[in-house]
């Protein structure tokens, strides 16, 4: 098992040498932001499961599992602690029951929820294990931040299902200064450090007028 391997694919989970969350997944919902972890995680083990000492993979499970659970509290404005006491669970594997991390996203209908795993893999050599080598498919399209947000057809002002717009502004720094008196819009775009918002059209209209909707207490 390769160190360099390891320094490698765990520098992108790093901040000045610490786990820290990812920007960039913050305003997906868990399960996408688990899913993403747990298939980056299990690509690099299920490679390296014929060495010998792939036990030495445990430095990369708990940089990705922090940076994991950084970027769920992130998300949620919560601690590392509860996060992992709402999303820990434990799965049986060849080896004996192991823990993860497990994210549900229901659907409606009679569709089967979808299911999102980190870790759960025994890192112990598989004297077996067998690589194929499959030729790559075309990649599907990737798409941007704000497209999947707008597919979500959610106010994430007001939560409110309805037609959604967007509410852009040039810079973060055009904000109302943070305070009492800035304004529930404002406040949400610094957290999410985003200079664009869906929101539903009475939440727009009070974005420019001043003037809460139903669903907005007035700001004091």
């Amino acid at each position: 098992m390769p160190r360099a391997v390891i320094t490698a694919k765990s520098a992108p989970y790093l901040r000045h040498g610490r786990p820290a969350a990812l920007n960039a997944l913050q305003n997906l919902h868990d399960h996408d932001i688990v899913e993403t972890y747990g298939a980056q995680y299990r690509g690099i083990v299920q490679y390296y499961l014929l060495a010998g000492d792939v036990y030495r993979l445990n430095r990369l499970r708990w940089v990705m599992e922090s940076s994991l659970l950084k970027t769920l509290a992130a998300r949620h404005g919560s601690s590392m602690s509860a996060m992992a006491a709402r999303y820990k669970t434990a799965i049986s594997t060849p080896h004996g029951p192991r823990t993860c991390f497990e994210a549900v996203r229901q659907r409606e209908g009679n569709r089967k929820p979808l299911v999102a795993r980190f870790g759960g893999i025994p890192l112990k050599r598989q004297k077996y294990a067998v690589i194929s080598d499959r030729i790559p498919g075309q990649n599907p399209p990737r798409y941007k931040e704000l497209i999947i947000r707008l597919l979500r057809r959610r106010c994430e002002l007001c939560g409110n299902s309805d037609q959604v717009q967007v509410h852009h502004i040039a810079r973060l720094a055009e904000l109302a200064p943070p305070g009492p008196g800035q304004p529930p819009w404002a406040k949400l775009m610094a957290k999410m450090r985003r200079k664009s918002l869906v929101v539903c059209e009475p939440c727009h209209d009070y974005i420019h007028t001043g003037q809460p909707s139903a669903a907005i207490p007035a700001t004091t």
